[in-house]
């Protein structure tokens, strides 16, 4: 195991950033593809170079978009992501009006609320982050057979899903598992997280279901109605794993990004480093204990004709790690019976005054040119605009 770590370790060296005179020799000879293959050959992730002991971080990590980032105003004290109380929502009518008034004006404003009080346990939380610490803390050995660029499969680990595709690559490892419609066998969920991960996406199954409820009525639409279009039909996990990053003010933990999906349920734990841009500015998204963060994927953005904001967010990196998340995706995922299923704006929504801004298009399609492009900050959607 140390062997192989050192190996890892002379295998970045040569591309490490550190203070070079001649910026344009060091990058005329530099060979982006062969350090990400060489990366990529460890199977051993950004862990595996922070394990190694490295104190300066790979060329391939390091983000021109931070520089342009900090250009951007940050006065987080100033604003704040809503946060909503479920507390009471299924005993009171005049609640539930309330609660559906707070959640119109989070997705129309911010794209983004927390909530509490949602009838998650916060053991389940807790074991479920505790679960993905664990498995990406086990043996290397043991995580390689797991690891692949194979997306099809139903449980993966790999590190940067668009490690090829990315302007940079991002200071994270990630599993990733398909729980919905179809279940994995067991079998294929590693033992350390298996009986969590499947417990922990039946109580998110059923808060998904309540919100694209609770959705439907924000909308002027029968409460079924989301539902009734498959929205919550395909449920997908991704565990993101953030280690400590010797040079946090060069990368991203995950680059600006909008949400592939209709719908996205996130848990953290007290690390912190979630921001969403608002106004132009990064809010951060602090970690509230037990509280689940929501926010609008690209998908419902498109059916709901931008009635609801999909909005950009990203991870800063710290010097302190690791940090952990999960986050579920109500979509379904590279499954060909699923993703052939067509999207469009909802017919209800639009009119004279509200006329139609996207194009239908399939899931698949969708996925496919969010999959090829990677998180290079710009919005996917943007593909789908009909044209003025």
């Amino acid at each position: 195991m140390v062997i192989q770590l050192l190996l890892i370790h002379l295998t970045i060296k040569k591309y490490t950033t550190s203070k070079i005179k001649d910026e344009e020799e060091a990058t005329s000879d530099y060979d982006r593809l062969l350090e990400l293959k060489a990366f990529d050959d460890t199977k051993a992730g950004v862990k595996g170079l922070v394990d190694a002991g490295v104190t300066k971080i790979p060329h391939m990590f390091v983000h021109d978009q931070v520089k342009i980032d900090q250009e951007l105003s940050y006065e987080t004290l100033k604003l704040k992501v809503p946060i909503i109380n479920f507390e009471d929502i299924d005993k009171d009518s005049a609640r539930r009006a309330e609660i559906i008034k707070e959640i119109t004006y989070a997705y129309e404003k911010w794209g983004f609320f927390q909530i509490v009080n949602h009838g998650i346990p916060g053991r389940v939380i807790d074991q479920m982050i505790d679960g993905v610490r664990i498995f990406f803390e086990q043996d290397l050995e043991v995580k390689r057979q797991f690891y692949s660029r194979d997306f099809t499969k139903k449980f993966i680990h790999n590190s940067n899903f668009d490690l090829y595709s990315a302007p940079a690559s991002n200071w994270r490892d990630t599993f990733s598992c398909v729980v919905a419609p179809d279940r994995p066998d067991p079998q294929e969920i590693p033992v350390v997280c298996r009986e969590i991960l499947m417990e922990h996406s039946k109580y998110v199954m059923k808060l998904g279901l309540s919100l694209f409820e609770l959705l439907s009525e924000a909308l002027g639409l029968d409460q079924n109605h989301l539902k009734d279009m498959e929205c919550a039909k395909g449920l997908y996990l991704v565990c993101h794993y953030y280690p400590a990053c010797p040079e946090p003010e060069l990368t991203l933990g995950t680059s600006r990004h909008a949400d592939s999906g209709f719908l996205t349920l996130l848990i953290q734990d007290q690390v912190g480093g979630l921001q969403v841009l608002h106004e132009n500015q990064w809010v951060d998204v602090p970690p509230l204990d037990g509280a689940i963060v929501v926010n609008v994927g690209d998908l419902l953005q498109l059916i709901t004709n931008d009635k609801f904001k999909s909005v950009q967010h990203r991870v800063v990196a710290k010097k302190i790690g690791p940090r952990i998340s999960v986050a579920s995706f109500f979509r379904t995922h590279l499954n060909e019976a699923s993703t052939s299923k067509v999207c469009a704006p909802i017919k209800e929504l639009l009119s004279d005054e509200n006329p139609q801004i996207y194009r239908e298009t399939t899931i698949k399609e969708y996925l496919t040119h969010f999959y090829e492009r990677g998180l290079d900050g710009t919005s996917a959607l943007s593909h789908f605009k009909l044209q003025k």
